[in-house]
């Protein structure tokens, strides 16, 4: 039962809301341009969203582990991993059979509806797989790939995805709106990893805190939650998104205030923490409001 409990929360439910809102994303731009979807492909896109997502968090935790880096890594609400298989060490072997069986779960899904929509969505599930597959061990170590990596699986290929099942094909407004989660989740990832910088150079991770520092990667936050607004603002300005998606500009009123306390303190980790909190409710915030305008008729 321990084991098994440890699993649960090496999965990190917590973040698990993140797939659902692109999904949610992906199916608002579907709905929107065809008037239907089918509820039967939107519980499986989902389901291989989260279990896509299930699995890359428990093989971060099993491989943190076994590095020793979760033993050096100071926790914290929002970055560090769960600490689970440090209480209970016996449920490591669990975890990683989770994680397998997760991948395998996520592959299926996508090989069903490759058969199902033909194999145009291949290149979308080969390289999510693929994310999953070697972030921890080896997209950590490059700089630009880390930064990059989650804001593409959650973003383009997730939103994407989910649209081109839902329509049987792509669109030039789902690539689009795809880019707004892309920026968000790449700088949650990245102001995450601000607290971790010593345990993680000991491990041989080389993200842009390490590498950089953690005042340029704060301006690199900041670029990249404010390029996060731009799609929307472009996707409406072309016609290609209704107006109402402009409901998700309203966080920008957030935005602004929580980038400048980031840039403040982007040297004091401890300080930080609280705007770690708030800058997940502004990414919720923004994905949420932009998903809910897509239904509107103008």
């Amino acid at each position: 039962m321990n084991s098994l409990v440890s699993v649960l929360k090496s999965s990190r439910a917590n973040f698990l809301i993140l797939p659902i809102v692109c999904v949610f994303l992906g199916t608002a731009i579907a709905y929107r341009l065809t008037g239907h979807v089918v509820i039967v492909d939107v519980l499986l896109v989902l389901l291989g969203a989260l279990m896509a997502n299930v699995s890359v968090n428990l093989l971060n935790e099993y491989q943190d582990f076994t590095s020793g880096l979760d033993a050096m890594t100071v926790k914290t609400p929002f970055s560090g991993g769960s600490g689970a298989l440090l209480v209970h060490p016996e449920a490591a072997a669990l975890t990683f059979s989770a994680a397998v069986f997760s991948f395998v779960i996520t592959a299926a899904v996508g090989i069903y509806f490759i058969y199902v929509h033909g194999v145009a969505l291949l290149p979308l599930g080969l390289l999510g797989l693929l994310i999953i597959g070697v972030y921890t061990n080896w997209l950590t170590r490059y700089p630009l790939l880390c930064l990059i990596a989650p804001g593409l699986g959650l973003g383009p290929l997730m939103v994407t995805g989910t649209s081109y099942v839902l329509m049987d094909g792509y669109s030039r407004a789902a690539f689009l709106a795809s880019l707004t989660p892309f920026f968000l989740v790449s700088e949650l990832l990245l102001i995450n990893q601000f607290p971790d910088v010593e345990a993680d150079k000991q491990v041989g991770r080389r993200h842009f805190p390490i590498t950089l520092g953690r005042g340029p990667s704060a301006r690199i936050y900041v670029a990249f939650l404010l390029l996060s607004f731009a799609p929307i603002a472009v996707g409406v300005g072309i016609g290609l998104f209704p107006r109402m998606t402009l409901l998700g500009l309203i966080p920008l009123l957030a935005a602004l205030p929580l980038a400048y306390q980031v840039l403040r303190k982007a040297e004091k980790s401890r300080e930080l923490i609280p705007y770690l909190g708030m800058n997940v409710a502004v990414i919720m915030s923004i994905i949420i409001l932009f998903a809910l305008g897509w239904f509107f008729k103008f």
